[in-house]
């Protein structure tokens, strides 16, 4: 498999795409005037407790508070009379502090060390935790344990064996414990200590500027979304990278060399014509707002995004390649399943995803897609959880979201139709205007009343509603004058009362 990195920085604009075998997988965008929070470590102060939710605000000293549950706010490791060595707390304690009051444990006033798990999505403020997480290339230490644990996505007994013996033998300080990632499946324990090095350098480099520092500010900055890419995409299997600016190429070449010393990467500068364009993935990027995507065999999925959860629609489409329908019902959905995988990667969605799978009569076929499915979303970094198929062929599941979704990113409500997606006909506001007329000339008991209204009801209501407006004006005795103004609403109408 050829697998690329594509980083493109265009006057205020950060776009990184990843390609498997020259298709695009995975892609990110961040804006200069987009701040991003997610793993940042604030200094901050409680406003206020709310104990009917069992949470806090915290002030960050930015736009918006952070907030604070209860059992996100348990001993600290960075609580600011800590040491730096202090001992994990044992597991009796943390069960009993688990029932806690938010009161007990946190003072409007109080200061504390947090941690963004959330940003700030729509009118929400940035979740926090006091339960800190700070990643490496092969490693993410966990301050307050003492525990060395190993992804789950790496599967092979053997390796999960040996990565635990290269732990035990490593020198790893009281006081933190580490989690091993998927990268560092067959990696040495020369390359585990030196992550082990460089975030305990962090570490030490967090905890001795709190004191430096007065509440709310920013204690530590993760890194930027090209650093991120570069820590957390690159692999072994990486063919190469690839930027097309001057400016970021020196900052990519500089951070190799501090975060990968001798190791041998191919890493390209291009010149010429946009970059995305030569690689031919514009049209697959603008793809991922679109609400329908089409499937090789003819078939295709649509994708919904509501504030609580995501529907996903399976429809066969023109695809009528095999001789009965179950056998095209099989195949559309088994080339879905991994589409929309991609998908939910790509545009970055989170929170509750909900699938309608084409229904299929046969238990083994229902069997194969749900494994199929489980083996797609496997690849994806963020935390999921799927639950077995219903009978009607859904399958529910959980993704994880830490920030805005990819066209939340881009896109904002239309302002005309508020986010809905759909107005009022011009038949239904012409009906709602002549209601409005009745109402104000019963209330006014004016002679002349002048409507201004969208063009298209204008016209609806001085044709088919003609009579209607007739028989108003002779049972009011009024005037009723109509205009068509072309700046208003579709479903605004104003009245006025002519004395």
């Amino acid at each position: 498999m050829k697998r690329e990195i594509l980083i493109s920085h265009d006057a205020n604009e950060k776009r990184v795409a990843i390609l498997e075998d020259q298709r695009l997988e995975e892609f990110y965008i961040e804006r200069s005037d987009t701040h991003r929070m997610f793993g940042n470590i604030y200094k901050g102060k409680v406003k206020s407790v709310i104990p009917g939710m069992g949470a806090a605000f915290i002030d960050l000293g930015t736009k918006k508070d952070g907030f604070l549950y209860v059992t996100d706010a348990l001993k600290s490791p960075l609580d600011l009379d800590a040491e730096f060595e202090e001992s994990p707390v044992k597991t009796e304690e943390k069960r009993r502090e688990r029932f806690k009051s938010i009161e007990e444990v946190l003072k409007v006033g109080q200061e504390l060390i947090v941690q963004i798990v959330k940003e700030p999505i729509r009118n929400k403020g940035p979740r926090l935790t006091t339960h800190f997480s700070l990643p490496a290339r092969f490693l993410v230490m966990i301050p307050g344990e003492e525990k060395v644990g190993v992804s789950r996505r790496i599967e092979d007994r053997h390796e999960r064996d040996r990565i635990r013996q290269i732990c035990r033998e490593l020198e790893i300080p009281k006081g933190v414990g580490f989690i091993v990632r998927t990268a560092a499946e067959g990696k040495s324990a020369k390359e585990l200590s030196r992550d082990i090095r460089y975030l305990i350098r962090l570490w030490k480099k967090i905890h001795a500027s709190i004191t430096e520092k007065r509440a709310p500010s920013l204690i530590h900055q993760e890194l930027d979304l090209v650093e991120r890419v570069i820590r957390d995409h690159l692999t072994d299997d990486t063919d190469k990278i690839v930027v097309d600016s001057n400016e970021m190429y020196k900052k990519v070449e500089r951070f190799l060399g501090l975060y990968l010393p001798g190791q041998e990467i191919k890493f390209e500068f291009h010149r010429g014509e946009p970059l995305f364009e030569k690689y031919n993935i514009e049209k697959e990027i603008e793809k991922t707002f679109q609400k329908t995507v089409y499937l090789k065999s003819g078939g295709h999925i649509v994708i919904e995004q509501t504030e609580g959860l995501v529907a996903i629609d399976v429809n066969t489409g023109k695809f009528t390649g095999h001789k009965n329908l179950e056998e095209t019902v099989y195949k559309t959905n088994m080339e879905a399943c991994w589409e929309v995988a991609r998908q939910l990667r790509l545009r970055d969605v989170g929170g509750i995803v909900i699938i309608d799978f084409i229904d299929m009569e046969k238990a083994e076929h229902r069997r194969n897609l749900f494994r199929s499915f489980k083996d797609a979303v496997r690849r994806d970094r963020a935390k999921t959880n799927i639950l077995q198929m219903s009978e009607l062929g859904l399958v529910e599941m959980t993704r994880q979201r830490v920030r805005p979704s990819l066209e939340s990113a881009v896109y904002h409500s239309c302002p005309y139709c508020e986010g809905k997606g759909t107005v009022k006909s011009a038949t239904t506001m012409a009906i709602q205007t002549i209601k409005d007329l009745r109402k104000t000339i019963g209330q006014s008991h004016s002679r002349i009343v002048n409507a201004y209204v969208h063009a298209e009801v204008a016209k609806r209501l001085l044709d088919q509603e003609r009579k209607a407006i007739q028989h108003l004006e002779h049972t009011a005795r009024s005037r009723i004058f109509i205009f068509s103004d072309p700046t208003i609403h579709m479903e605004d109408v104003n009245i006025t009362i002519v004395k």
